[in-house]
């Protein structure tokens, strides 16, 4: 779901900023020149600019802009926040020259520009405008400045009416609404880029778009690329205006108000219903037997598979439908429906991938404890490899002083050859907010040496994309070395599965 395609931003150009400075000055500064009378003296002439407002960032921005025309402003506070108001801040200038520049600048150009209108409607919107219920509104009393706003949004495609304020003194107060609901609003807020972050709050907003949101193909890009996992503090990202929703296990503990560190590992959510949603989701016709990933969120053969039988369900309803599947997992129970994933791998498709960090079996207990020693995992990716059905190895995640030295790279590609893999592939630890601090936790329990190293290197969610392109390098090498070719899609004529892309990293810690 989404809005459809963002619209580019402005160009910070030399039309925006006066458009912008028009905007801003007309709606809410103070612009005049005045004469005035001083007992015993001769009449003086005032020449004053000031701007004042509660939110710093548009004043901030109007100031920057009044420097880049060599118009300096003196900041100062206008008033002092009390029990129901902000406080205040200002800018000014009170010499003749710097005023008369003020307003040349702000001055109605004859045949505005576009990016001055862009400008002009972001300085109004930050001086009179308002963006409550989801409806965008500017206000104002001044035929000119209202006439301005209709023809800025006219001429940028918007769609508009104005309103006579209920309780206007002869009708003189009026808003210029902005029509077209949600997607007209972010466009808006693209395409002028107001300066006030509290006006473009969308937060809470339904998400209601005509655009054409549907997949439309998916296609080989035939070279091997890094992929890149984003994930945002509340599990969604946008991208180009298209909302999704990316969750983990441990996150989803916290979701559901359970702890995702200290708990995690001895309370499993089943969803005993998920073979029969399953079933009949890939009973729609709509459904074109695209490839099945399973294990990407949590291992799909936890201990308790051994009684629900959950997992074994879903790959009967998948090979029913003629759907290939790709499973990522560390539990040799697995091998149990052997017989299935034979039937897939000779029908539409399957590949299983067994994700092995080191060979090591001390360092295996110490970051694995509650899932079968590599050794095991292999010999079950053998069995499975020996009964025809594909077998991979996903190298990861690698550890940082752990588990990244050549040598230990070394013996897992070794091994994954030797035992079978047809594949292999890489990836560095990635922390999110939950996993970090349960990481964090096993540093601090046994290699606390290691913590001024890993503060370094994650401050972020991700290591350093020169870490993560070193250990690449090093195991495309081990790779070439030990025969692995990257897997082609025609590899078997009769399957569509043998994914391009790497599987998603498992939760290192119960």
């Amino acid at each position: 779901m989404g809005v459809g395609r963002f619209t580019p931003q402005p160009q910070k150009n030399s039309d925006y900023m006066r458009g912008y400075l028009a905007g801003l000055i007309h709606g809410d500064g103070c612009l005049t020149t005045y004469s005035q009378a001083r007992p015993g003296h001769r009449h003086s002439i005032v020449h004053q600019f000031r701007l004042a407002l509660t939110d710093t960032e548009a004043l901030r921005r109007a100031e920057s802009y009044l420097r880049e025309y060599d118009i300096p402003t003196r900041a100062f506070l206008f008033s002092g926040p009390t029990a129901q108001h902000r406080a205040v801040h200002a800018i000014r200038a009170q010499t003749r020259s710097l005023v008369e520049a003020v307003r040349f600048l702000v001055d109605w150009p004859g045949v505005p520009p576009e990016d001055w209108w862009k400008g002009f409607l972001a300085g109004i919107f930050d001086a009179e405008g308002g963006h409550e219920h989801g409806v965008i509104r500017i206000a104002n009393t001044d035929e000119v400045i209202l006439d301005h706003v209709r023809r800025g949004l006219t001429r940028l495609g918007f769609h508009h009416v104005t309103e006579v304020h209920a309780r206007s003194c002869e009708g003189r107060l009026k808003y210029v609404r902005v029509r077209g609901g949600l997607p007209e609003t972010i466009r808006f807020f693209h395409t002028v880029a107001p300066a006030i972050s509290r006006k473009r709050d969308i937060e809470g907003r339904a998400v209601k778009s005509g655009a054409a949101l549907r997949v439309v193909s998916i296609e080989p890009l035939s070279r091997e690329v890094e992929l890149v996992d984003i994930t945002t503090g509340t599990g969604d990202f946008v991208a180009n205006g298209v909302i999704s929703h990316n969750c983990y296990a441990r996150r989803t503990h916290w979701f559901l108000d359970q702890d995702g560190v200290n708990g995690w590992g001895s309370r499993i959510f089943v969803k005993i219903n998920a073979p029969e949603v399953l079933r009949r989701e890939l009973a729609q016709p709509s459904w074109t037997h695209e490839e099945v990933h399973l294990g990407t969120a949590t291992d799909p053969y936890q201990p308790a598979e051994g009684a629900y039988k959950i997992s074994r369900q879903i790959l009967e309803a998948l090979l029913a439908a003629r759907t290939p599947v790709d499973i990522v997992t560390r539990s040799t129970m697995v091998v149990r429906d052997v017989d299935i994933l034979r039937q897939l791998a000779d029908g539409p498709g399957a590949m299983v991938c067994f994700s092995i960090a080191t060979m090591d079996a001390a360092v295996a207990r110490e970051i694995e404890p509650d899932v079968p020693p590599p050794l095991r995992r292999l010999e079950a990716l053998r069995s499975l490899a020996q009964a025809g059905v594909p077998v991979a190895v996903l190298l990861a995640p690698v550890l940082p002083g752990i588990t990244d030295q050549p040598k230990q790279l070394a013996a897992v590609v070794e091994a994954a050859k030797e035992y079978g893999a047809s594949s292999l592939w890489t990836n560095a630890l990635h922390l999110g907010d939950v996993t970090r601090q349960a990481f964090f936790h096993y540093l601090e329990q046994r290699r606390p040496e290691l913590i001024p190293q890993y503060e370094r290197m994650y401050r972020g969610k991700y290591a350093p994309s020169s870490y993560r392109r070193h250990v690449q390098e090093i195991v495309a090498v081990l790779k070439a070395k030990h025969g692995f070719r990257a897997p082609r899609a025609d590899s078997r004529p009769n399957q569509k599965v043998a994914s391009l892309s790497a599987p998603q990293q498992l939760s290192l810690l119960p």
